[in-house]
């Protein structure tokens, strides 16, 4: 009988230590992925951002052009009179 109750306090202490292992890894597991995901909503954002930037610099550009143009029509209409 007392063989018996250390063996099975033996598989108790083994079965615990191999769930906490089993834990550790998962929780391990889950926080490098709540960290790739941070990771790539950054690289995500990041990018949005110079994307619009890029479309802002190209909106304004087409703005000093159009602004430039009716300018340069304006003069041409008073050159004329």
């Amino acid at each position: 009988m007392a063989s018996f109750k250390k063996s099975f306090e033996s598989l108790k202490g083994t079965s615990h230590s191999a769930t906490k292992a089993v834990t550790d890894t998962a929780v391990q597991a889950a926080q490098e992925a709540v960290q790739q995901v941070a990771e790539s909503s950054k690289e995500t954002a990041s990018t949005a951002a110079v994307e619009a930037g890029r479309q802002t610099q190209v909106a304004i550009g087409k703005a000093a052009d159009k602004a430039t143009d009716t300018i340069k029509e304006f003069g041409q209409k008073l050159e004329t009179k």
